[in-house]
């Protein structure tokens, strides 16, 4: 376990291997609690991505904010977090990786805007989160506008993502 920024941590699960594959424990109550997160998971989904795709920076405002569990179960990523909470932090970013053969685990709290670039064909992000989706809630900073150096220069992105704010036309609930 490893903290990305305050309150988001990269995690490393368990995972049983024998002659048959291996089994991976991606949640678990107790674990989370452990470092002071309850979450009750309330909605579930996934993105299939091509290499160079770029998904982000994506969070829900209150009420429906979210915390996040996101993971990689085919492919690789690079899962890029940015801080919109009130403070000292805001407007930090951080990085790292997410990929089947690593197995890492990202906690995300409410504030925090998440995105990603897919680094290879058919990567396949999970997610869980603490609320429904809410499309009056839905909301996102354009990936180019927070300084974080992407490694790309012309990414595959919607043209939604394409018209998100940028930083610091943002004003922060959180």
């Amino acid at each position: 376990m490893r903290e990305l920024l305050p309150g988001c941590f990269l995690l490393q699960p368990k995972m049983f291997a024998d002659q048959r594959g291996c089994f991976i424990k991606t949640y678990h109550d107790q674990a989370l609690r452990t470092l002071g997160i309850s979450m009750e998971i309330r909605e579930e989904f996934f993105s299939i991505s091509h290499k160079n795709v770029l998904r982000g920076m994506h969070f829900q405002t209150p009420p429906h904010d979210h915390d996040k569990l996101v993971y990689c179960t085919q492919g690789a990523a690079l899962d890029v977090l940015l801080d919109l909470r009130k403070g000292e932090n805001f407007g930090k970013s951080t990085s790292a990786e997410l990929s089947a053969n690593n197995r890492h685990i990202v906690f995300i709290p409410k504030g925090i805007a998440h995105g990603f670039l897919s680094l290879s064909d058919d990567t396949l992000m999970m997610y869980k989160t603490s609320t429904i989706h809410m499309p009056e809630s839905d909301c996102g900073i354009l990936w180019n506008s927070f300084g974080f150096d992407w490694g790309i220069d012309n990414p595959v992105i919607s043209e939604r993502d394409k018209q998100h704010r940028k930083l610091n036309d943002y004003i922060t609930p959180f």
